[in-house]
Order: C-alpha cells, then sequence, then structure tokens
C-alpha cells in the first residue's frame, strides 16, 4: 500500500475514538427510589422512578409514582415527565428541566363525624433539577417541581437511579 493511500486511512483511525471520547456520555436507563416533601398538601413524599434513556439527544422520559402521607390526606399520584439535560464542560453534574403530566389520587381523613372522601385530579408539573453519577455507576438526583392545577404547590425531591 502507498504512502499517500495509508495517510487518510491512519488519519480516519486517530479522529473517530478522539471524537467518540469528545462525545457526552449517554444518559442511561434506570429505577430508583425518591423521597421528598410537598406543600399544599404538606406531606412526606417516597416513591419510585423509572428512567427510559434518550427518547430524543440529552431529552429522558422519566414516568414515576408517588406516595404522600401527611396534613390529613393520603396521595398517590402517577407523573409522566420529560426532561431535557444540559451538558456543562468541566462538571460531572448535570442540570436538568422538564414538564410533566400527572394524576394524583387524594383520600381525605375527615374527623368524625364526617364521612371520608376522596378525589381524582390531573394536572401538569414544570421542574428544575440536577444529577450527578456515584462512584458505583448509579445516579444522585435532587429536583424542584411546581405544580400546574390541582397538583401539590412544589416538591423538593432527592433520589438515586441504578443502571439498568
Amino acid at each position: 500500500m502507498r504512502l499517500k493511500n495509508l495517510l487518510p486511512a491512519l488519519a480516519l483511525a486517530f479522529v473517530i475514538p478522539v471524537a467518540a471520547h469528545a462525545a457526552p456520555p449517554a444518559l442511561v436507563g434506570g429505577w430508583g427510589p425518591r423521597v421528598g416533601l410537598s406543600s399544599n398538601p404538606d406531606q412526606l413524599v417516597l416513591g419510585g422512578q423509572v428512567v427510559i434513556g434518550e427518547v430524543a439527544p440529552d431529552v429522558t422520559f422519566d414516568p414515576n409514582i408517588e406516595l404522600g402521607i401527611g396534613d390529613n390526606i393520603t396521595t398517590v399520584q402517577f407523573n409522566f415527565d420529560l426532561k431535557y439535560h444540559i451538558l456543562v464542560q468541566g462538571s460531572r453534574w448535570r442540570p436538568y428541566m422538564g414538564a410533566g403530566i400527572g394524576i394524583a389520587f387524594y383520600q381525605f381523613d375527615n374527623p368524625a363525624p364526617f364521612r371520608n372522601d376522596s378525589d381524582t385530579e390531573v394536572g401538569g408539573t414544570l421542574l428544575l433539577g440536577a444529577g450527578v453519577p456515584t462512584q458505583a455507576g448509579s445516579r444522585f438526583f435532587t429536583e424542584f417541581r411546581a405544580g400546574i392545577g390541582n397538583m401539590p404547590d412544589f416538591k423538593i425531591i432527592a433520589g438515586w437511579n441504578f443502571k439498568i
């Protein structure tokens, strides 16, 4: 093989791994617990989520379920969130912003002699958060959620995602 034919092949062999190394790491799927506090109703929130990897560049679909306890109300809420993850050069943290739709089932614990009551509401959520990988390969995150409609006014959540 002649040298002038070999040089472009060697250059290509060098450029492809360098370009792949420079690309941001893919957002992989995962699952894990979440815990936090909500306002209106004022509750302790426990739950879990699944991260469905990248559905578009830097966008993940993250459905989750939450159980809220407190304020004489029990809440079970299903959320379907889309999150856009921002790459910050030189940082392992990946801030994100997103929005979602949710359905909440409320069980009101009324004092005697009144009967307990329940309600179902659908609303939206705007969210801001950030995640960082841990040494074990999982991902820690914190997020702030603002409710739209008859959802809790806001939530502060922290959690972990373990790779699937």
